[in-house]
């Protein structure tokens, strides 16, 4: 009997979120569907794939436990990384002439949904989720086949492609960043996943909900 290489398994899980991300993201099918319970229900689906697929591995996304400093560690990254948005946002409006239409197009998809119950899917379910999907499970897995370092860049790099469904530059632009601080402080500190799970849901709640830039 035959087995999979381990980075062939991956493939499936990566596939469905390149999917997930079309579907919810392209010009062709965006909008035909309410974007956040979409998101939501693509997030549940990407944390059961992560589950389903990692409970052979000596390592589980949930074999960690929260504590106080992961939580004000989490808070303060967040809040540097919105920070670094808003001077990001201030330079890319001068720049490029199209920035602030492109940021404005991702704050419509508010339109139609309650802000705190997107708030509350960002903050419990979304952005934990995200997290530890992509760094928690693809990342971890490919940087036991492929090494931290190469481990670090291929997962940045899936995470940001995935985004190119959007046709918009600042939104992708938005994904490479996120991508190389929470990708790189897990490949530098591992042990800070529940950390970058925290920093990952508050900057979600906070610059589409509580603070947009």
């Amino acid at each position: 009997m035959t087995h999979s290489h381990p980075i062939a398994r991956l493939l499936t899980p990566i596939m469905v979120a390149a999917g997930l991300w079309f579907f919810m993201f392209s010009p062709w099918t965006a909008g035909l569907t309410n974007f956040w319970y979409t998101m939501t229900a693509s997030a549940l689906i990407l944390i059961l794939m992560a589950w389903s697929l990692g409970r052979d591995s000596q390592f589980s996304i949930f074999n960690f436990q929260f504590s106080i400093r992961q939580l004000l560690l989490g808070i303060a990254l967040a809040a540097a990384l919105w920070g670094l948005f808003w001077v990001g946002d201030k330079l890319s409006s001068l720049m490029f002439g199209f920035a602030r239409e492109q940021v404005d197009s991702i704050y419509g998809m508010k339109t139609g949904t309650y802000p705190w119950l997107i708030a509350l899917l960002l903050l419990f379910i979304i952005g934990p989720a995200e997290e530890l999907f992509w760094r928690g499970f693809i990342q971890h897995k490919l940087s036991l086949q492929l090494g931290e370092n190469w481990g670090f860049v291929v997962t940045t790099a899936i995470y940001t492609l995935i985004h190119l469904w959007s046709f918009n530059f600042m939104l992708i632009m938005a994904a490479l960043v996120c991508g190389i601080v929470w990708g790189g402080l897990y490949r530098l500190q591992p042990k800070w996943l529940p950390a970058l799970v925290v920093s990952h849901a508050v900057w979600d709640a906070c610059v589409f909900v509580v603070f947009p830039i």
